[in-house]
């Protein structure tokens, strides 16, 4: 037995001896060579871009849409639009024609499912998304299908959605019980793009009067805080999103309000982001592609106004983390970074905010190694 105990200390003696070498050669090989871990690329963007379209993008004789989920379906109304939307954001990155081709299609299956006019939707911001999406896209192709759509749906949307009750601005829905920050930024923002559609100074000023009074009505100017809603009762509904954040910035950019676009941005990034990331959202409803809403908006009145200073490494941080997050077999990326993007079922609206943040943001700049003198 006292043999057994000799060989037993032998033994755990050279597995400690063992174990110090282990830890000695990692040390040294981490000082030698640390890991940077890669930023992402355009490759990325363009990564992200096609195994959205692969998974969820369908066309059938000229006419497409996207998919609700993984398991099929369509989506939504204004969820459809958006993602039109982040078409428009590849092709922006890009200026590949055949994204404009996918635009196209996806405009004619829009229509096919929904109809050229769309009073039929109570919701007054649904129309705005489509109409944002449409006169973007005439004003990148010069599509006048586009613009005339575009057109007579703001139009008809406004003369229904526009009254003097609670200083002015437009309703939510077609009960008028509220109004909402994500139906006057969008309204303004959309009436913006058809003044430059159509060269009718009359848009512009629709613009700014939507502008003014959600700055008004719902905007802290303090905080820079955006809220969501003001009821009929006149009760203010505090809570903030980043679609609205963004919808404001990007209204408040394209009218030249400078300072008042710079503090709700500030706002975004500082109060609604935990650790640097923006807010996690649920993928299945409506918020699963608000960030890249406001993304979209924050990042033209980043560039607009030379702001890369202040805003870009933010966005870099959770570009890199929508990258990251990705899963392998199939590179979907969901709404939730940093966190994995688990392996079930995913659906297109989520699964959107990550392709439009890597469309508009910048890579880094790849260090540059040193050189020893």
């Amino acid at each position: 037995m006292k043999h057994v105990s000799e060989q037993n200390r032998t033994t755990q003696m050279w597995r400690r001896i063992r174990a110090i070498r282990i830890t000695a050669l990692c040390f040294t090989v981490s000082c030698a060579a640390p890991t940077v871990a890669r930023a992402f690329t355009a490759a990325d963007a363009d990564t992200l871009f096609e195994a959205h379209a692969a998974a969820f993008y369908r066309v059938e004789d000229g006419r497409a849409w996207f998919t609700k989920s993984t398991e099929g379906g369509k989506a939504d109304f204004w969820m459809r639009a958006e993602q039109m939307e982040m078409v428009l954001d590849a092709y922006e990155r890009t200026t590949d024609p055949r994204q404009l081709v996918m635009f196209t299609h996806l405009f004619h299956g829009f229509l096919a499912d929904h109809g050229a006019n769309w009073a039929h939707n109570e919701y007054n911001d649904d129309i705005m998304w489509m109409v944002i999406a449409c006169t973007r896209a005439y004003l990148l192709s010069g599509t006048t299908e586009f613009r005339n759509v575009a057109r007579t749906n703001f139009d008809l949307c406004y003369a229904r959605a526009a009254s003097p009750d609670l200083g002015g601005g437009l309703w939510w829905k077609v009960n008028n019980q509220s109004k909402n920050a994500c139906v006057n930024g969008p309204g303004a923002i959309a009436a913006f793009l058809l003044g430059q559609a159509t060269g009718e100074e009359t848009y512009f000023t629709t613009a700014n009067d939507l502008f003014l009074w959600e700055r008004a009505t719902l905007f802290d100017p303090v905080t820079g805080r955006v809220a969501d809603n003001i009821h009929i009762n006149g009760r203010l509904s505090r809570f903030a999103l980043t679609y609205n954040q963004g919808t404001f910035i990007g209204a408040a950019n394209l009218l030249g309000y400078t300072d008042e676009a710079r503090l709700a941005a500030l706002f975004t990034m500082n109060q609604l982001c935990r650790d640097g990331y923006l807010p996690a959202s649920g993928e299945k409803g409506d918020g699963g592609g608000f960030n890249g809403i406001g993304v979209r908006w924050i990042v033209r009145f980043m560039n607009d106004r030379s702001e890369q200073a202040t805003f870009e490494p933010w966005l870099q941080k959770n570009a890199e983390a929508a990258w990251q997050a990705r899963r392998s077999p199939d590179n979907l990326s969901w709404c939730r970074w940093p966190q994995p993007t688990p392996p079930d079922l995913r659906y297109s609206w989520g699964c959107s905010s990550a392709v439009v943040i890597t469309q508009l943001v910048r890579p880094p700049e790849p260090l540059k190694p040193e050189t020893s003198k």
